[in-house]
């Protein structure tokens, strides 16, 4: 079926044709930026109601085969409630349940494999304020220690502790993950914390050659400016130029 929806990213679209529309546009434009790991990571949307169900990715598409009809809904025990052929990946609703649960904010949440993400969250410094854009995602940025793939679900309240009140967090030897109250402030939180642990991976990998230091009252600044809003950005600046462009390079994403 074709899905048809208001304007990209608003926060006062609540319908689920918009929803989805919107989640299969990140799950494209996740494989088109090649942070996509075969048909494992997942994507998660919650829908309006008061049920607390949401949307995750059919468990054996590819990320560029997703379209908004495609996606399927399950409850917050982990129940399918579409009559999909595909199985839920049962990591992704351990790790998206736990933060749906007591997030009322996250109306989606991000999380991926990639290398450079994976290779932060691995260092035991992790993310350092390198540059301007690790500052800006710094005062946003919890960490969760790893335990193991994510299947059990007595792992779920160390996570929504750790995550607490932020919305970027590094899983330690796993991954990378962000919350947002719509599906373009989760990926424009995304791309900023990826692209941060791109820039320290690449820093670091000039062996022997000295940094240029940031003094700490210019990172103080930064972190300041990082725990101010995206959502005005990500939701009218970011989206619908994102939404444009696939329209041009992949559009099957609304069917």
């Amino acid at each position: 079926m074709a899905i048809a929806g208001a304007g990209g990213g608003d926060a006062a679209v609540k319908d689920e044709a918009a929803i989805r529309r919107d989640l299969a546009a990140a799950y494209r434009l996740t494989a088109l930026y090649g942070w996509d790991d075969l048909v494992f990571t997942h994507i998660s949307a919650r829908l309006p109601g008061p049920d607390h169900h949401f949307l995750i990715n059919p468990y054996g598409l590819l990320f560029e085969e997703i379209t908004a009809s495609s996606l399927v809904r399950i409850d917050m025990a982990g129940n399918k409630l579409d009559d999909s052929p595909y199985p839920v990946n049962p990591a992704g609703f351990t790790i998206h349940s736990a933060v749906h649960e007591v997030r009322d904010d996250a109306g989606c949440v991000m999380h991926l494999h990639t290398p450079d993400g994976t290779a932060v969250a691995t260092l035991a410094q992790g993310l350092l304020p390198l540059n301007q854009t690790a500052q800006l995602v710094l005062a946003d940025l919890a960490y969760h220690d790893y335990e193991g793939v994510a299947l059990d679900h007595a792992e779920k309240p160390r996570l929504q502790t750790d995550l607490g009140t932020k919305s970027t967090m590094l899983l330690r030897n796993h991954g990378t993950l962000t919350v947002g109250a719509t599906v373009a402030e989760a990926f424009t939180r995304m791309y900023f914390l990826e692209r941060a642990c791109t820039m320290q991976v690449r820093t670091l990998s000039m062996a022997g050659r000295p940094l240029y230091d940031t003094e700490q009252g210019v990172i103080d600044k930064n972190m300041a400016l990082g725990r101010m809003a995206v959502a005005p950005a990500a939701n009218h600046l970011i989206w619908p130029a994102l939404l444009r462009k696939l329209d041009r390079v992949s559009p099957g994403y609304r069917e």
